[in-house]
């Protein structure tokens, strides 16, 4: 397959990852206030992993197609540009701070770590279920004009 061939799958494949990303950020914040640190880890280390694969797919796909125009129009322009430019400049925020949160964790500074994560967790949260929003509403509900 070549590139121009994978393209039009990004949108739904990065989808999935938010979603994944999601799931196990949730699950990985379950096992810490169980105790379950391995568990935990895991989760974390995964979640990471997904959503590099995630950043990954959605520059590429942004460098090939550009920007999509949102078609929904009426009430609905208002929200879904509120919940994007939330989510964008979160998304840009978020970055350094799983950076930092994941640093902290992998040198052993578990005094900084968890005072890092109760922002980080919740943000990451956000953008992740945002992002699979976003693409619900600009990829289902109101299809780009392609």
């Amino acid at each position: 397959m070549t590139l121009d061939e994978i393209i039009p799958y990004l949108p739904h494949f990065q989808a999935i990852l938010n979603t994944c990303a999601a799931l196990l950020l949730s699950t990985g914040y379950y096992f810490i206030k169980k105790d379950n640190h391995d568990a935990h880890k895991k989760c974390m280390i995964t979640a990471l992993l997904v959503s590099t694969v995630f950043m990954i797919s959605y520059l590429t796909y942004h460098a090939e197609v550009g920007y999509a125009p949102f078609t929904g129009q009426g009430m609905i322009r208002p929200f879904y540009f509120t919940m994007l430019a939330s989510h964008i400049i979160l998304a840009a925020l978020i970055v350094p701070m799983v950076l930092a949160t994941a640093y902290f964790a992998f040198t052993g500074n578990f005094k900084k770590h968890p005072r890092v994560a109760r922002w980080t967790l919740p943000l990451w949260l956000y953008v992740s279920v945002t992002g699979v929003l976003i693409y619900i509403l600009g990829f289902h509900v109101y299809k780009p004009e392609l």
